[in-house]
């Protein structure tokens, strides 16, 4: 920081920008980045809910494919600043929505963040004991649920083992999380393959596996599904769309991370779902069940140490998704919020409690709330945040920032007493129009009490976010520049 007077309320060592020297990410590690992250549990399982949807496995496969490719654009432009700043999500938020008012977007982001945290750690915690059943012998569909948290004792000690070793890497800070991605990426592409070769001799080739038809036959039954579905999928990453600055601020050069990311981010998503696809396919020639769930086809196997070792390969491969994906970003909103009590590490340690004590069990178990309640919900957040930051960082700032006056509460971005009326408007106006489909998907509203039409656009409760975000800010902010 070269400023001599940063406001302490605004600024601590890990929110300040990223020197140029240590700016050393290349492409490889922002590719390696995606790879850890894309890899794990969740993404296997993405394409099992549009499948219970009635698409087939080509249909599945592309829908991934289309959501990751059009996510992707938000996610360099804002990863943009990040390299040529070399500031953070949180930081970069004061451009548009004022010193204070930043808080805001960040703690929504923040939260979400503290979900999917939650959710990992659960997935993680839940291959550990599937281990622990391997080895021991013991029956995990025995189990006894204790009251109030619905899982049981055994469930539970499993989850916080995990849950320590994630704290471990957030204690150990940014370098370690770099080690690790960098570590794991190629690793965990192996076992996909495996995983694949394991489905193809098994099941005696692809041809029955490819066989199986979907359910949705006429346009009218495909359509709604493909819109949820791709919205999902934007969903699944609208949340690293809006805090990649957290990442790109460490990336040696626009063209590094630019090239990292298209090369990581839809191959290995689409790479890593299609395995999914292969092996749960398999499973209905193997097996004669559909097993979506690839801890229990991994418990399968017959041979309990090459059980086991796969179960800890996906242990791993949960562990740096979560590390990367929902920790960075979380510690340093919190810190925002208070930057003289928070550092890194403490946001951190805040965002592995709250994960604790928001259930995640609970928010993963229904494979249709997963996608319908809480990917498509968040998104429609999301995604006018994302639409308000290209909007001002490209369309009204032209990618020119005064760096010293993020961090400064009496400097360019105060506009009302630390917040930007404009921005907190267009994000109200922006969110507006998907709320009456999420009362409708919660229940808190009958959908005779909504027209067909505003109900039927949650679907797309990204996209209509995202396109009037970037909209509305973009004619209003040259009206009222200082508001």
């Amino acid at each position: 920081m070269t400023d001599p007077s940063p406001d302490p309320r605004l600024w601590n060592e890990d929110l300040a920008p990223v020197p140029q020297d240590k700016r050393t990410w290349t492409w490889w590690n922002v590719t390696a980045l995606w790879v850890g992250m894309a890899v794990c549990i969740t993404t296997y399982t993405l394409a099992s809910s549009l499948i219970q949807q009635g698409m087939n496995w080509w249909q599945a496969t592309l829908t991934i494919f289309l959501g990751n490719v059009i996510v992707l654009v938000p996610m360099t432009l804002n990863a943009h600043p990040g390299t040529s700043y070399g500031i953070p999500f949180p930081v970069l938020l004061r451009a548009a929505f004022g010193t204070r008012g930043a808080n805001v977007p960040a703690l929504m982001r923040g939260l979400v963040a503290c979900g999917w945290f939650g959710i990992q750690t659960w997935v993680g915690g839940a291959a550990i004991y599937a281990t622990a059943a391997v080895i021991l012998g013991f029956d995990p569909a025995a189990r006894q649920p204790l009251p109030v948290l619905g899982i049981s004792a055994g469930e539970f000690l499993c989850f916080m083992i995990f849950w320590a070793v994630n704290v471990w890497f957030i204690v150990r800070g940014m370098d370690s999380i770099k080690w690790m991605e960098a570590a794991s990426a190629p690793f965990l592409l192996v076992v996909g393959l495996a995983l694949v070769a394991w489905a193809w001799q098994a099941a005696h080739g692809f041809g029955p596996i490819f066989l199986q038809p979907g359910k949705l036959t006429t346009h009218a039954e495909f359509w709604p599904v493909f819109g949820s579905g791709l919205t999902a999928m934007i969903g699944y990453w609208a949340t690293l769309s809006l805090n990649i600055p957290d990442f790109s601020r460490y990336a040696r050069s626009q063209r590094d991370q630019v090239i990292g990311q298209i090369i990581g981010l839809p191959t290995t998503m689409t790479f890593y779902s299609f395995i999914g696809i292969v092996v749960t396919s398999a499973t209905v020639v193997i097996f004669g069940e559909a097993i979506w769930d690839p801890v229990q086809v991994i418990a399968r196997f017959g041979n309990p140490w090459l059980s086991a070792l796969a179960l800890i390969t996906l242990v791993v491969a949960t562990l740096s998704t979560n590390i990367a994906a929902n920790v960075v970003s979380p510690a340093n909103d919190f810190a925002a919020l208070a930057p003289r009590l928070v550092s890194f590490r403490t946001g951190g340690l805040i965002t592995a409690a709250i994960g604790v004590l928001m259930f995640p069990w609970k928010l993963y178990q229904d494979p249709s709330g997963y996608i319908f309640t809480w990917l498509i919900g968040y998104s429609s957040l999301l995604g006018p945040i994302a639409g308000i930051m290209i909007a001002d960082y490209f369309i009204w700032r032209r990618r020119k920032l005064i760096v010293n006056d993020l961090y400064r509460s009496s400097g360019a971005y105060r506009y009302s007493g630390g917040f930007s009326l404009v921005a907190f408007a267009c994000l109200a106006v922006a969110v507006l129009p998907n709320l009456p489909g999420f009362l409708v998907r919660i229940g808190a509203a009958g959908e005779s009490a909504f027209p067909g039409w505003l109900v039927a656009g949650y679907h797309y409760a990204w996209f209509t976010g995202f396109a009037l975000g970037l909209l509305l800010y973009s004619l209003l902010r040259p009206l009222f520049p200082n508001r």
